[in-house]
């Protein structure tokens, strides 16, 4: 590839352009060749030469825009600038079509500000109908209420300037709107905290709950949902917060967009996780639960591709709750959702979690020693893996050799921090397990104590059940 298309290939110009679906490919034209919104061919040759499979460089692209005319480069880059302009205009429109309920509302405002009170009550009438059908009652839902009853508003006074009574609701509906905007706020910031150090005003935060647990907010689904999200987080020993919350994800998913359940699914699978790593196993059910109606659903995709790490997690809650068909039926229905990138090494690793939970070690090796793990993290986890396959094989001297391999590769690859003590402590309590004299009673015990008092250590109920056995 020459240097000019190399340049060409990291435009943004291209890049938005190559993040286009053939459909927006093709309505992306079509915006192009609106003369109300362009009425220059260059550009639309331009966009068409980019769409083409093979990518042009800059001068292959000047010469089928202008013929001989020498390439100037100051003047093609205007061109790229305007070109890209307009998608990103394309882009807006695109949003601004999809939903239907803001285009009435702008043209609302359009007759009002042209002070046609007969039309703007005609779209007042069908617009409040319409957010009323809805099943929505999310803050977008308030925000689109807000506004249009600050249009009314506006237009009434200047007929009746001592009617107030659309002020009063403005009030509440705007009270409404700042308690679900802040509460959202607030729970990701609590969320946040529970894994990293950050300093949050909680004088503000009671004041914020007071206001939310006012009984005029009672009715009030999204002040509710994020209200006893807010409590499950803060207050994470109380479980009845969390088993609450559930209850209302499941109870009231029409009344929230697919995006916000998203949001909401996470943070009550991050409280399950926590719960876990506390060492309460009931917890896997609990998230296992979530996950199956996240999944069927729709609410834990994004962009409707399945995140490597919630793959991950869904296997090791099917596998610890003993849901091993299901878990075989998920890894290979859902293989296709994952980013390309990590799928084949995601599959056969998750794949091999299974065998090894079916005691089926033989396809483990297989399964772990044809797959390339370029992750280390993954590659960690699947040396782990093969740590474990080996010594319920009782294969001591490939063991060995692989404890040496793991702890060398841990160094090379300068592993740091918690992954880094996780590991050497895998291998650490590996060497101490198979070095056991099974006779000596009092050394297993006191191993086995020791195991349960390391804080840093992933296979914990591994080592814990072979200890206790």
């Amino acid at each position: 590839m020459s240097d000019e298309r190399q340049i060409m290939d990291k435009t943004h110009l291209f890049q938005l352009i190559q993040s286009f679906s053939p459909v927006e490919r093709r309505d992306a034209g079509r915006f192009l060749r609106s003369p109300f919104f362009n009425q220059r061919q260059d550009l639309i040759d331009l966009f068409d030469q980019l769409c083409r499979p093979e990518t042009p460089t800059r001068e292959q692209t000047w010469a089928q825009l202008f013929d001989d005319t020498p390439y100037d480069d100051q003047k093609f880059r205007l061109i790229q600038s305007y070109l890209h302009r307009l998608l990103e205009k394309y882009l807006a429109v695109k949003e601004f079509n999809s939903d239907e309920l803001s285009g009435q509302l702008h043209l609302s405002a359009a007759y009002r500000k042209r002070n046609n009170s007969e039309s703007f009550e005609r779209v007042r009438k069908s617009l409040s109908k319409s957010l009323e059908q809805q099943s929505l009652r999310n803050a977008s839902y308030h925000e689109t209420r807000f506004k249009l009853l600050w249009e009314t508003h506006q237009l009434n006074y200047i007929k009746n300037p001592t009617e107030i009574s659309h002020l009063r609701e403005l009030t509440h509906v705007s009270d409404v709107l700042y308690l679900s905007q802040k509460l959202r706020l607030v729970c990701l910031l609590a969320a946040h905290q529970s894994v990293y150090q950050v300093d949050i005003d909680n004088i503000r935060e009671s004041e914020l709950v007071a206001m939310a647990e006012r009984p005029e907010f009672a009715d009030e689904p999204v002040v509710h949902v994020y209200l006893v999200c807010y409590q499950m987080l803060r207050q994470p020993n109380e479980e009845t917060h969390f088993h609450q919350f559930k209850s209302i994800l499941i109870a009231r998913s029409e009344q929230f967009s697919a995006e916000e359940m998203h949001g909401l699914y996470i943070l009550a699978v991050n409280y399950c996780i926590r719960k876990i790593n506390a060492g309460l196993e009931t917890y896997y059910r609990e998230v296992l639960d979530l996950y199956q109606t996240g999944l069927e659903k729709g609410y834990v995709f994004d962009n409707e591709m399945l995140s490597r790490f919630t793959y991950y997690n869904i296997v090791a809650a099917g596998i610890q709750t003993n849901e091993l068909e299901w878990v075989r039926y998920f890894i290979n229905e859902y293989k296709n959702r994952l980013e390309k990138k990590y799928r084949e090494s995601l599959f056969s690793f998750n794949l091999a979690r299974l065998e090894y939970a079916q005691k089926n070690y033989g396809f483990v090796l297989e399964l772990l020693q044809k797959a390339n793990y370029r992750d280390i993290l993954l590659n960690l986890s699947a040396k782990t893996l093969l740590l474990k396959t080996y010594y319920e094989l009782n294969e001591r001297s490939a063991l060995e050799s692989h404890m040496d391999a793991m702890r060398n590769y841990i160094h090379r690859k300068r592993v740091i921090g918690y992954h880094r003590t996780n590991y050497l402590n895998v291998v650490r309590y590996m060497e101490k397990l198979i070095r056991l004299n099974p006779s000596d009673r009092t050394s297993g015990v006191a191993l086995l104590e020791a195991v349960r008092q390391e804080e840093v250590l992933s296979e914990k109920g591994f080592f814990v059940g072979v200890l206790s056995a």
